[in-house]
């Protein structure tokens, strides 16, 4: 059990040199970590300094290095602070993926950093955001079309790189002079593009998260605003641009999927021919398939959608010399619906009709309600009558009683009926 690899905070045989907290740029995970193979291979080792700047050292000396670890290494001149990014096996291939070549000389790492470089390191450190400021203004000074966007600082604090951002060529040869007068420094000048800035800078995107640029991402590609068309977006750049004035890098992330569907769509070029007439494409929804013709070429008229499959068949059809009655077959239109509108579903005037239904229910309601009234009152009178005229046969009686409430009810219709055009020309207006 010697060659067994363990936890570092033990307890289980995989070790856990590979993980670490995602929250710096351009980190890598270790997956080779946990091959026993890869564990005694330490002769390269990545180290990363401030913000995007990594480099590639040789460990000479053959130190215990994990990853995490603040080591002094090999400068021009002097020497500088880095962190240990990665160890092992995988620094080859991120060397191969780089374009680098293990048979060139590479740097040295001197030593794990002691608390007297880590004293250098600060200091130089707490000098950076002045020393920004200041060399700014020298800059406008001298008229110079640059933006000095980040100053670092070596860990020994003999050297500082200045990065800037210009349009075009800038010739910095005098400011170097007054920069090195007035820092007592060595001065590296390196451009870089207003992508780079955002990631140094970061700052939270439209989707509520933090730009990928000062996250994950390890490099930059081009974006051009034929990305946009591909995907139907608006061509509207205040939503194109992201905070660094560029297009959106996440344009990218979803291209491929769309022109992968876009093979599957018709050519725009291609006119349908049927019995109605002749249909010119107008557009495409790429991801459900559909495509939308016109019978005009320059504005949307007898606008009609069918899906990829059935503009196809008609093609093929065309080709054979076939002409079918119309675009969509009667099955495709059963199956897309219009939006619903829950606005025009109802008229401008329906409270208005719910208020004339109301009023006659309840006019309703108080017919009936004196009709019975008026049953009542008849039916007592028809007992008192019964009463005082016991000796006529109850089937004579019957038939008085019946045609007496035909009567009364007869009467109340009438006189609810007058009263209603009585308050009705009341409620006339003069």
């Amino acid at each position: 059990m010697d060659n067994e690899f363990k936890l570092q905070n033990g307890g289980a045989t995989l070790c856990c040199r590979g993980c670490s907290k995602h929250d710096r740029q351009l980190n890598t995970s270790d997956w080779l970590a946990d091959l026993p193979e890869c564990g005694d291979n330490q002769d390269m080792v990545e180290v990363q300094f401030k913000n995007t700047r990594k480099g590639y050292y040789k460990n000479s000396n053959k130190l215990p290095l994990a990853k995490g670890d603040i080591v002094a290494v090999e400068a021009t001149p002097g020497h500088d602070i880095g962190i240990v990014t990665l160890t092992g096996q995988l620094v080859s291939l991120q060397m191969k993926k780089s374009n680098l070549h293990p048979d060139v000389e590479f740097k040295r790492i001197y030593r794990k950093a002691k608390p007297v470089d880590m004293e250098k390191y600060e200091y130089a450190k707490s000098k950076e955001h002045e020393t920004m400021i200041r060399s700014r203004q020298i800059a406008k000074d001298l008229n110079l079309e640059m933006k000095i966007g980040d100053v670092e600082y070596q860990g020994d604090g003999n050297k500082a790189i200045f990065y800037y951002i210009a349009d075009g060529r800038v010739d910095f040869r005098q400011l170097i002079k007054v920069l090195a007068e007035a820092f007592r420094v060595r001065i590296e000048m390196k451009q870089i593009g207003a992508r780079q800035e955002a990631g140094r800078i970061g700052g939270i995107g439209p989707c509520g998260r933090e730009l990928c640029c000062a996250t994950w991402m390890t490099n930059f590609i081009s974006v051009s605003t034929g990305v946009a068309r591909y995907q139907d977006i608006s061509m509207n750049p205040q939503r194109l641009a992201g905070q660094c004035a560029k297009l959106k890098c996440c344009l990218n992330y979803e291209i491929d999927t769309y022109v992968e569907a876009q093979r599957r769509l018709p050519s725009r070029e291609i006119a349908l021919e049927t019995m109605a007439g002749t249909y010119y494409f107008f557009k495409a929804d790429v991801l459900k398939g559909v495509v939308t013709y016109s019978s005009d070429k320059s504005i949307l008229v007898n606008e009609t959608t069918i899906t990829t499959r059935r503009a196809f068949d008609i093609i093929n059809m065309n080709k054979r010399g076939e002409k079918p009655n119309g675009l969509e077959p009667e099955s495709f239109a059963k199956a897309i619906q219009k939006p619903i509108d829950l606005v025009e579903q109802n008229s401008l005037t329906r409270f208005d009709q719910i208020k004339k239904s109301k009023k006659k229910k309840k006019n309703a309601t108080n017919f009936d309600s004196n009709a019975t009234e008026a049953t009542k009152r008849s039916a007592g009178k028809n007992n008192n009558e019964g009463q005082r005229t016991s000796e006529i046969p109850n089937k004579q009686n019957n038939k008085g009683n019946v045609q007496l409430l035909q009567k009364n009810a007869t009467t109340n219709r009438r006189d609810n009926r007058n009263r209603r055009k009585r308050n009705d020309k009341i409620d006339m207006p003069s």
